[in-house]
């Protein structure tokens, strides 16, 4: 990091889940005892962990992705999120000084938009929500490979949807047609 002196501002910490390893919080300690700030890419499933960090100042900013509704959760994860910590994890960055943004990556058939006004109504008031494009090709569960992804109209739409919710709303991804 100290040939990057100069070059950088901050540090994304991402994965996969960054939370499953026990350790995370020693690697941003060596992150911000650079003089560096910390992003954190989270699907919110370690509330206890994602807490220990904001109180000891590790974080300063974090982005948590929100799958789909609370009760999709099971079906969007492979049961693999326990809706509760994710609910937790949503209402400790919600009441954290941290700077935050919820994320839903909108897959056709997985995600609509009685989906995007439920996710807006659970985080109503949150500062900033945004919608990626699903992109098909290497993933877990192979009947998504040929998911094509939305569409500028669709996913233009969905942000409406999702507006009165938040003070931002940003579209980020690649859609069938390139936007």
């Amino acid at each position: 990091m100290v040939s990057r002196r100069g070059w950088l501002e901050g540090i994304c910490i991402t994965g996969g889940e960054p939370l499953l390893h026990e350790d995370v919080d020693v690697l941003l300690r060596l992150i911000k005892e650079e003089g560096l700030l910390t992003k954190l890419d989270t699907n919110g499933s370690f509330p206890g962990r994602l807490s220990a960090l904001i109180k000891q100042g590790l974080i300063d900013f974090v982005a948590m992705d929100i799958k789909a509704p609370l009760d999709k959760y099971p079906r969007a994860t492979g049961g693999r999120c326990d809706p509760d910590r994710i609910k937790e994890s949503i209402s400790l960055l919600r009441s954290s000084e941290v700077s935050c943004l919820f994320r839903t990556t909108v897959v056709p058939g997985l995600i609509g938009s009685d989906d995007i006004e439920t996710i807006g109504r659970m985080l109503k008031g949150a500062p900033r929500f945004q919608l990626q494009a699903f992109s098909p090709g290497k993933t877990l569960d192979v009947g998504f490979r040929e998911i094509q992804p939305p569409g500028p109209v669709e996913m233009e739409a969905l942000a409406e949807i999702a507006r009165p919710f938040f003070e931002e709303v940003k579209i980020e991804g690649k859609t069938e047609n390139g936007a």
